[in-house]
């Protein structure tokens, strides 16, 4: 059986170990006492989804099920297999795995679904200056750039226009042509932390400084409106240069008039762009582009696009910095629901590593509050102090601390000391070449503290989310049934020759051969052919498949007979049926060329080899049946019937 298939199938029944307050006692299993909650949750889960409702079982009809799998389980346990270092070390993994999701803020995440799709609603127009950060920038640079962003802010309280600031200040290499203003945008379309400032900002209002990869950015909003959904349209183009000269800017608009007045006499659009149109990417197509939204292609062509009312209206000549365009409606769709895009926009979230990260201090921030974290600013400016002497040197590893057992931060039950931060920094070296002393101590500073937060929560999920102490145990229970049967049934049973010998012996009749044909189903292209297979077979009427096979093919060449030997049964061929056991002709019969030639067979049992696989499973149960009667034998089983009868039937 497949190891997965199993631990899912195993997660069926395995028990959830809920608590044992307020609940009756329902089976007892030796020393084991299993409380009603801890049944009926098994229970429930068990019958709640079947599809066959005449797959249902009674409280009673599964109690059998249920006691099975605990008997193997507690036996598990006695036999040491949840002490093996391969089940620590698979559970271990599990947990890992299982762990993930609720080390991080899920509700957070499912809100910033909601919000990206709110977002999605609305389009903003924003200004930024930006003031550039290196890409790995040190303290300085930081520091540098945060005072130039805030002498700016000044400026701008002091009356100085958000346009010429930019004009004067920002570092964005489009300034020169935008005057600041990045147009319309949405969702996803600006780095994060940039989106989320500017959506949380209101019409007319500066933000505070902003910083993403980029540097630090000050934002102004200039408009919103609801987003406009998407639309698919043709175009023809007539290009422009940057330089165009007037007179070839008046040549193409005359080009380009004269293909809209073709169009207005009913010319076809996608032939004239294919023709004429200079966008090259786009001509084979008919001139079609991709779906856009409002705030995604430049508003010079998607005002006039979205303007267009009805599929296959088409637009009189606009102007971009491109050149002269037509336009044509193709499709319009809406915003999609929230239902249609829940799951694009979950994903788009997961691959977004700067949401991600500002998901992940959510988390440690959260986690900080309920654990009432606390920290010693002066002990850490004291540590960082003692050791900057030795930064960079050869007796850097060798410093010892004056006080390792000061606590630099505590929270819940913990007390975090020095020593423990001194430990883990030089147990743990930078993946990145930091030579500035202060950004390497603060950042691995950071670094423990949320290792330590997300430590502490891993090893306090079982006390903290019942659902994840259910699950765990579900796994636990999973993986030991798996590995005791593998041992007691599976392997037993494929291993045991001896056994099976002798248990097919006393059960050789249960699985029989019906009627079968013994021999040869040949059809022949011709006559010649036909008399040739019959000569073989009167001298040498033992002949082998692949002989005659051969044969034919030296004579005749390839292809003039169609020859097969082998046991038929019904069905199997239809030219057999209809010789052996009258069925109807088959469609292409040709009683001259088409014949067999063989023995039928009367029923008789499958030796072992024949049925191997069925005799290997049926002795699987056999041993299976016979542990738990042993397994019942050494451990007594009682059972509440007052208790069970008050468990609901699942209907």
């Amino acid at each position: 059986m497949n190891r997965f298939t199993l631990l899912f199938f195993v997660v069926l029944f395995a028990i959830s170990g809920f608590a044992q307050n307020n609940s009756d006692l329902i089976i007892k299993i030796g020393d084991h006492v299993i409380l009603k909650d801890e049944f009926v949750h098994l229970y429930k889960k068990n019958n709640d989804h079947l599809i066959d409702e005449s797959e249902k079982k009674t409280p009673e009809e599964y109690l059998d099920l249920f006691i099975n799998f605990k008997l193997k389980v507690f036996e598990a346990e006695r036999l040491g297999y949840d002490t093996l270092p391969g089940f620590i070390s698979e559970l271990k993994s599990y947990r890992a795995e299982l762990a993930k999701p609720y080390l991080t803020d899920v509700q957070y995440t499912k809100e910033m679904v909601k919000t990206a799709y709110q977002r999605m609603k609305t389009e903003l127009n924003a200004s930024h200056i930006l003031i550039r950060l290196p890409e790995k920038p040190m303290p300085n640079d930081t520091l540098k750039a945060w005072n130039k962003t805030n002498e700016i802010i000044q400026k701008y309280e002091n009356g100085e226009s958000f346009k010429s600031l930019a004009e004067n200040y920002s570092e964005d290499p489009s300034v020169k042509q935008n005057k600041g203003n990045l147009g319309y945008f949405s969702a996803f379309q600006m780095v994060y932390p940039f989106e989320n400032a500017a959506y949380n900002l209101e019409v007319g209002k500066v933000s505070k400084p902003v910083r993403s990869k980029f540097g630090y950015h000050l934002i102004k909003l200039n408009k919103k409106r609801a987003a406009k959904g998407q639309i698919k349209v043709a175009h023809i183009m007539k290009r422009l240069a940057e330089n165009s000269s007037e007179e070839t800017i008046n040549h193409q608009k005359h080009v380009i008039d004269s293909l809209a007045t073709e169009l207005k006499k009913g010319a076809d659009f996608g032939e004239l762009a294919k023709a004429h149109s200079d966008d090259r990417r786009s001509t084979p197509n008919g001139g079609q582009l991709s779906w856009f939204g409002s705030s995604s292609m430049m508003p010079e062509f998607a005002d006039p696009a979205f303007a267009l009312e009805h599929n296959g209206d088409i637009s009189p000549v606009i102007r971009t910095p491109y050149g002269w365009h037509i336009i044509k409606r193709i499709k319009y769709r809406p915003v999609p629901k929230f239902e249609e895009i829940k799951d694009f926009l979950a994903d788009k979230i997961r691959k977004n590593s700067s949401i991600s990260r500002h998901s992940d201090e959510i988390f440690i921030n959260k986690l900080k509050q309920e654990y009432g974290f606390n920290e010693d600013k002066q002990i850490l400016g004291q540590l960082k102090k003692e050791i900057e002497p030795a930064f960079g040197n050869d007796h850097f590893k060798l410093l010892k601390l004056k006080k390792p057992g000061e606590v630099i931060f505590s929270f819940s039950d913990q007390q975090i000391t020095t020593g423990d931060f001194w430990d883990y920094y030089l147990n743990n070296p930078d993946n990145e070449e930091l030579t500035d002393f202060q950004l390497s101590v603060d950042n691995k500073y950071q670094k423990f503290v949320e290792d330590r937060l997300l430590q502490y929560e891993d090893d306090h999920l079982e006390d903290n989310y019942p659902e994840f102490k259910y699950l765990i145990k579900e796994y636990h229970d999973g993986i030991l049934l798996f590995n005791i049967s593998e041992d007691k049934i599976w392997n037993a049973a494929a291993k045991d020759s001896i056994g099976l010998q002798a248990f097919y012996e006393k059960n050789k009749k249960k699985y029989f051969w019906e009627d079968r044909f013994q021999g040869w189903v040949i059809k022949c292209d011709n006559l010649k052919v036909r008399d040739f297979i019959d000569a073989v077979f009167e001298q040498d009427p033992d002949i082998q498949a692949t002989g005659l096979r051969d044969q034919v093919t030296d004579h005749f060449g390839e292809g003039k007979a169609e020859i097969i030997y082998g046991y038929f049964e019904k069905g199997d061929d239809e030219l057999v049926d209809n010789q052996v056991w009258n069925a109807r002709e088959p469609e292409d019969y040709n009683e001259s060329l088409h014949f067999i030639r063989g023995n039928e067979i009367p029923p008789q049992p499958k030796t072992l080899e024949e049925a191997k696989g069925l005799y290997i499973s049926d002795y699987q149960q056999f041993l299976e049946d016979n542990w738990l009667k042993e397994l019942k034998k050494r451990y007594k089983i009682r059972v509440k019937k007052r208790v069970l009868k008050s468990v609901e039937s699942i209907k």
